[in-house]
């Protein structure tokens, strides 16, 4: 079996933490962060983290800026946003600018968040 893909989840909600990393950490090597900063230093720590999902809505950082500082340093992640909103133009700019690949909308379908993790 080849080695598991690391996933990092940035949500400022406790509660989405755990939920994710309850429903992820059977298939998938998942840590967490309650804001982008925290974000950023797990990352400095972990270079084999492949894939980054942030929640949209969060205090000081949203989850775009978070994303645009990772992917200036590193390019070749795997970038999502998790949110509880509908698509706004400032997502919908991120999919087209290539800055993300997708956004998933809370409640999450475990299945497509898979499907594009994998």
């Amino acid at each position: 079996m080849g080695e598991r893909i690391k996933i990092l989840y940035v949500d400022d909600e406790i509660i989405n933490l755990q939920l994710f990393e309850a429903i992820f950490s059977d298939k998938f090597d998942v840590l967490t962060a309650e804001n982008g900063y925290l974000g950023l230093e797990i990352i400095e720590n972990n270079s084999d983290i492949s894939v980054i999902i942030s929640d949209m809505k969060m205090p000081n950082m949203n989850g775009l800026e978070f994303i645009k500082k990772l992917k200036e340093k590193l390019p070749d992640k795997k970038y999502f946003i998790l949110t509880g909103f509908d698509i706004t133009d400032e997502i919908k700019e991120a999919i087209e600018s290539k800055l993300i690949i997708k956004y998933f909308k809370k409640p999450f379908n475990r299945e497509e968040i898979e499907s594009y993790i994998t």
